[in-house]
């Protein structure tokens, strides 16, 4: 029987080699020194060496029987059962296992990740996985926590910056007692050498471990100057200099506004609003809080646009069915300001039929939805990784966002939908890792700390009938990479600039007279020498693309669209989704018919014209 090595076994086991190979490089480095006499010194090593041994095996073993004990006992449980949660609890904050968010000095890679976690390896180690991936194609993003740190004051082992100077790297309030908004020992980047800590750190990263990009975690509870200075900081390294491009190095995070640093309270943050016009990307919520209706905080069974809001409603109570359609029709504005990469200056026609600026679409509390001036400061996601998944979203074993009655098929349907909506938009598309194969985490939202027994990719479900099958979850995993590949094939999906975006992107069904949740966007490219639009694609000069969250299939008819050769998209065509080849277009009356569920994607090939 194959057995599967955790995490933490894998650690253990790979420090275990680490150790061997020292011991035999010491004992052949004292064989070669004398091979007739083995001096006391040479004993105590080779002595050494073998209780070295003897202490990894032991701990291999017992790490081994405690992870099989564990895994057992979480396999008998059902999979609603609260006890894999109780059982995880019980050891989560003593085993190894964390994904680095308890920091305890900036700088050095987390060493449960490495083979052996003293001496040189975590770092030899993290460069060679940066190299690694690097020459396959990949970039490597690394997910920077310095908004707060794991221990304080004088006798915590595991304080290190306060005890350098007591008081000054944590942020305190009136009282004196240190600020816990983010979780605990929040850090003050509005103090000098706090700010030029987080600088050379960012430096090192970047010149000595090659990292292409950092997302910050709760980026609002840091300085604008600070996320400013390290966005020009590392845009200034150059390839002949310091041996990368820093021109080409992402720096986003969590904009949110919250605790004792919201509306500027320490000084001007790096919220949202105020990163506007810095080229710092931030996570927008807006579009996530549309898609799924609510907000992680809200009920859990309020509806939003792709879980059926108004056209397949769940039990909960949303006002009345009026008020329902409204509620839908707003969140469809919401997406639609997002699609076009959430610009403040973008400007549209809501659902009212009034033509508006992004910046004055505004969300359930008189927030405005739009607040970026660039793509690139609009990261779009509809789930981070301390989020419960969308599967775990629109599943019904807590009875969550969708009806009972609906099948695993519409489920599935529902992904896809989600996925395409994050694809397709102007800005910086973000996903979840596992939500392209429909994973589910048992409704562990932050599971940072979890196990493997929560994090691992497979998906766990009471009731059967709801268990996504292999065909399931192989049609999500293509689903995912067809509208990957309808991104990439088109520059037209990836504008570069605001002036770009309002001037080719349109939505259409718009206004108080529209057909429900249907979302038209379209994306217009120009000519070489005609006036007007410049050319950047030489494929496509004009897309369409249609989003029905509905049940059922629907027909939207434009005079705007009327007389295009528009065909459905190249690679939806060849797809597996027998559903999407069911989309048509009319071009006598501009008339599109699209499956229930589905996105499809209109492409007018230049070779037509």
């Amino acid at each position: 029987m194959l057995q599967v090595v955790s995490a933490m076994e894998f650690c253990v086991i790979q420090k275990g080699k680490q150790m061997l190979k020292e011991v035999a490089l010491t004992a052949l480095a004292s064989i070669a020194k004398s091979t007739k006499i083995v001096s006391t010194v040479e004993f105590c090593v080779i002595q050494k060496g073998k209780q070295m041994l003897k202490e990894v095996a032991l701990t291999a073993l017992a790490s081994i029987a405690k992870s099989t004990k564990y895994s057992k006992i979480l396999e008998t449980l059902p999979p609603d059962s609260v006890e894999q949660q109780a059982q995880i609890m019980a050891i989560q904050d003593e085993d190894g296992y964390n994904w680095g968010y308890n920091p305890v000095l900036w700088g050095v890679p987390k060493g449960s990740y490495a083979s052996n976690p003293k001496g040189p390896w975590r770092t030899l180690e993290f460069r060679k996985m940066v190299q690694a991936l690097n020459r396959i194609g990949s970039r490597v993003v690394l997910d920077v926590v310095y908004n707060h740190l794991h221990g304080s004051g004088p006798f915590d082992e595991n304080s290190v910056l306060d005890k350098i100077v007591p008081g000054y790297y944590l942020r305190r309030n009136s009282d004196g007692c240190i600020e816990n908004s983010t979780c605990v020992n929040n850090t003050a980047s509005e103090h000098f050498m706090v700010e030029r800590l987080i600088l050379d750190d960012l430096l090192c990263w970047a010149v000595n471990y090659k990292v292409d990009g950092f997302r910050f975690d709760l980026m609002g509870h840091i300085m604008k100057r600070t996320m400013v200075k390290a966005k020009n900081l590392l845009h200034s390294l150059s390839k002949d200099r310091d041996g990368i491009d820093g021109s080409s190095i992402y720096i986003y995070g969590e904009g949110w506004d919250f605790g004792e640093v919201a509306k500027n309270g320490r000084g001007v943050n790096a919220s949202q609003f105020n990163l506007c016009g810095t080229g710092i990307g931030s996570f927008n919520d807006r579009i996530r809080d549309a898609m799924l209706g609510g907000s992680p905080f809200g009920p859990p069974l309020q509806q939003g646009f792709v879980t059926g809001l108004f056209l397949q409603p769940n039990d909960h109570d949303h006002g009345g069915e009026e008020v329902a359609e409204q509620m839908l029709a707003v969140s469809k504005d919401h997406i639609q300001v997002g699609m076009a990469a959430n610009l403040r200056d973008f400007v549209l026609t809501n659902c009212e039929g009034e033509e508006v600026k992004g910046s004055e679409v505004s969300t359930y509390d008189g927030t405005p939805v739009a607040y970026a001036a660039c793509p690139t400061e609009t990261g779009h996601h509809f789930l981070e990784p301390c989020h419960i998944t969308f599967f775990t979203v629109s599943r019904s074993t807590m009875f969550l966002k969708t009806p009972m009655q609906i099948s695993v098929e519409e489920r599935c349907r529902m992904n896809h939908l989600a996925t395409s909506i994050i694809a397709l938009s102007q800005g910086i598309p973000f996903f979840h890792a596992g939500d392209e194969m429909l994973r589910s985490k048992s409704i562990d939202r932050d599971s940072y700390n979890s196990g493997d027994w929560f994090n691992r990719i497979k998906p766990r479900l009471a009731d059967p009938s709801f268990k996504p099958q292999k065909s399931h979850i192989i049609a999500a995993v293509e689903n995912f990479l067809n509208v990957l590949k309808i991104r990439y094939s088109s520059p037209l999906f990836r504008l570069r600039t605001a002036n770009a975006i309002q001037a080719r992107v349109r939505f259409h069904n718009t206004g108080p007279s529209w057909v429900p949740g249907i979302i038209v966007m379209s994306i217009e490219d120009g000519h070489e020498g005609v006036p007007g639009l410049s050319q950047l694609d030489p494929v496509y000069s004009y897309i369409v693309v249609i989003i029905n969250p509905s049940p059922t299939g629907i027909k939207f008819a434009s005079p705007a669209l009327q007389a295009r050769t528009l065909q459905l998209h190249p690679v939806q065509l060849m797809s597996t989704d027998e559903v999407i080849k069911n989309s048509t277009y009319v071009a006598s009356s501009g008339c599109f018919t699209v499956p229930p569920r589905t996105t499809s994607v209109f492409v007018e090939p230049r070779e037509s014209e």
